[in-house]
């Protein structure tokens, strides 16, 4: 675990937003931001029920949108972090770890989400977390978390019922 930044707990407030937005726009309530220099360069919420994308996670839609913004090339995206409501699940650790983003930091854990969403076949997850997915790797990605775990937590509450 690196150290807290003072300006962390904001960040993650924001993703946290994001993630109530997708909720009310009909998806399952996840959300991420990506901070460079201190500022939110790019927001994305999960689309997997209106996109019809199983794979339409924040962090992978957040992911598709760096990959696309050209100033933000891989020596840059080392310097930033992924804030996120819920931690990464393997599938969004793996697309984190090879975008190059070099920090994440995230709200309810993995495994307080398993046991909210229980057998629940909407959210079929892997009990893995994400820093076991960076550890596998060549190159270290900071984590933080789990943080704000009350407000992370009460933006599913109740939907997975």
């Amino acid at each position: 675990m690196t150290s807290i930044a003072a300006d962390d707990p904001r960040h993650l407030a924001a993703a946290i937003a994001v993630a109530r937005r997708a909720r009310e726009n009909g998806n399952h309530p996840f959300g991420a931001v990506l901070v460079l220099d201190g500022q939110r360069v790019l927001e994305a919420e999960n689309t997997v029920v209106t996109g019809r994308d199983r794979t339409g996670h924040a962090e992978i839609n957040l992911v598709r949108l760096a990959e696309a913004d050209a100033s933000l090339t891989p020596e840059r995206l080392i310097e930033a972090t992924l804030y996120t409501s819920t931690e990464p699940c393997a599938m969004c650790a793996g697309a984190i770890y090879w975008t190059g983003i070099g920090r994440v930091v995230y709200g309810l854990a993995e495994s307080e989400l398993i046991s909210m969403t229980g057998a629940n076949p909407a959210n079929p997850t892997l009990a893995l977390p994400c820093r076991e997915v960076f550890a596998r790797g060549q190159r270290p990605v900071a984590v933080d978390g789990p943080l704000l775990y009350e407000q992370a937590r009460a933006v599913h509450e109740g939907f997975w019922g």
